[in-house]
């Protein structure tokens, strides 16, 4: 199977997108959600379904929405196409950035949003809660990606999950000894390993530090990785200045990061179990795992526009890419575990949601998946303000130098 893997999930980097964010959720204490603040516009979820309109215009990531074009074998549009009369028509996405302003033209009907994207489409009125109901195979999904802090709001849901998957710790065995257990790997023992340690090239890696330190230094007293009072997120950043001496390379892009630990040049950092799979395919020496600190990972959601012209195709979308059939394709040609229970037993690789701990909640629960900082503290605290996603991008600079 050939995958096709997202280059980058990475937040904005425009410190006008989080400031708008920040005017959209902020002020509005008593009447949003207890765990991010939100208090999004009074949108209504349909009752019931209509006709469809003949047509449906997604935003999603590349890999997602495959009708044939890049592989023949690789095709879930087409019989779409042929049971809805729907005609999909799809634009791919190289960031959640570029998914949030193309969701604001109104042009497009449904959007698979990682969690950044779909917290800032939420909070600006962009997305329309989902009535579950009218999504048959919603029944199916792992209880673990329903009504999470990234896709709902006091319990409504605001979109149908799509897939999910765990930043992993990958080190080459036969270079990185004795085994490690702990992300102390990457961070207070980086010396070790000196211009040979990986790290993803992105700010919201700043949340990986943030989660060491949650488990390290106590006296922080850090919940949430994305929730970062000052005198935590100074703490991170320091962390990170410091790993940057012992840095190799930050990637973005899995095919360098494959070539580096095959030639030795990286012997451990952040991966993902699709990179993990194909970097062991290819002969490396590696292993990757979740740490005991735990990890961060990612968590898509396909969302309804507010101003959705073709609403009822879109819930027909909805409801067939998260079909078990559909689901394990998209899960398998991607790299990430599906979200529908189903789909496991329909699987060309019987070890697949094995291999990607699809049905293990137990896993998931220690994985703290992506979300968008802003001055609401996301943990819930309300007595100080938290660090926005702006300054995170600016501390990103500096610490790379």
């Amino acid at each position: 199977m050939e995958y096709v893997v997202r280059l980058t999930r990475t937040l904005p980097a425009a410190a006008g997108v989080a400031a708008l964010l920040l005017t959209a959720a902020c002020g509005s204490g008593s009447g949003g959600s207890s765990a991010t603040g939100l208090n999004p516009p009074d949108l209504k979820a349909p009752a019931k379904l209509g006709k469809t309109e003949g047509q449906v215009n997604l935003v999603a990531w590349a890999g997602y929405v495959e009708d044939g074009s890049n592989d023949p074998k690789v095709n879930w549009v087409g019989d779409f196409e042929k049971q809805t009369g729907c005609q999909v028509h799809s634009k791919v996405a190289a960031s959640s950035d570029e998914m949030v302003k193309l969701m604001k033209t109104g042009e497009y009907d449904a959007v698979s949003a990682s969690g950044d994207a779909s917290l800032r489409l939420i909070a600006s009125g962009d997305a329309a809660p989902v009535n579950t109901a009218l999504v048959p195979n919603y029944k199916d999904v792992f209880s673990g990606l329903k009504k999470g802090a990234w896709n709902s709001v006091k319990g409504q849901m605001y979109g149908i999950p799509h897939g999910r998957g765990a930043n992993l710790l990958m080190y080459n065995t036969e270079k990185v000894k004795p085994a490690p257990t702990s992300w102390s790997a990457v961070f207070d023992d980086a010396a070790k390993y000196k211009g040979h340690v990986t790290a993803y090239d992105s700010p919201i890696y700043i949340a990986d530090a943030a989660l060491y330190l949650r488990a390290t230094r106590p006296e922080l007293k850090i919940k949430n990785p994305y929730a970062l009072d000052q005198k935590q997120f100074d703490a991170s950043v320091a962390l990170l200045k410091k790993q940057n001496a012992d840095i190799g390379e930050y990637w973005s892009d899995y095919l360098k990061e494959i070539s580096a630990f095959k030639s030795g040049d990286s012997v451990v950092g952040t991966s993902w179990q699709v990179i993990a799979s194909l970097t062991a395919g290819e002969g490396a020496k590696i292993k990757a795992f979740v740490p005991k600190e735990g990890s961060t990972g990612w968590s898509d959601t396909w969302m309804v526009s507010a101003k959705a012209k073709h609403p009822n195709c879109a819930y027909k979308w909805l409801d067939w890419i998260v079909s078990p059939k559909v689901n394990a394709q998209v899960a398998e040609y991607f790299g990430e575990a599906p979200a529908n229970s189903r789909a496991c037993a329909l699987t060309s690789d019987k070890n697949f949601c094995d291999t990607y701990h699809a049905a293990d909640e137990g896993y998931w629960k220690n994985i703290a998946f992506w979300n968008t900082p802003i001055e609401q503290c996301l943990d819930g605290r309300t007595d100080v303000r938290c660090v926005p996603y702006a300054k995170w991008v600016q501390a990103w600079t500096e610490i790379k130098g």
